[in-house]
């Protein structure tokens, strides 16, 4: 898995834009009216982004818009599910149900 993933989803800057486009596709204005920072601020976030392949540009007319990429996120979410997948193993700090 690309290293640039885990930097891209470091920031909680990065995961609010997510957020944000888990709810549909949006411009980068669109994003960006939902935080107090400046644009090319944000424009920067979404490069690193771009750059995890966790979020596609197109360019419709004369704005781009951003998407997720679910399949990253989806293998992502496969690998890391592998570490629960073992029989009988808890996650740290949990204790078994006592039956």
């Amino acid at each position: 898995m690309d290293p640039s993933i885990y930097k891209a989803l470091a920031d909680m800057n990065r995961r609010k834009i997510l957020d944000l486009l888990n709810e549909g596709d949006k411009t980068a204005g669109e994003i960006a009216d939902q935080f107090d920072m400046s644009k090319p601020a944000i424009s920067q976030h979404l490069t690193v982004l771009k750059n995890a392949e966790l979020v596609h540009a197109e360019k419709k007319g004369q704005y781009v818009y951003y998407s997720l990429n679910t399949s990253v996120l989806q293998e992502m979410v496969k690998w890391l599910m592998r570490f629960t997948e073992k029989e009988g193993r808890q996650p740290t700090g949990i204790e078994p149900k006592k039956t």
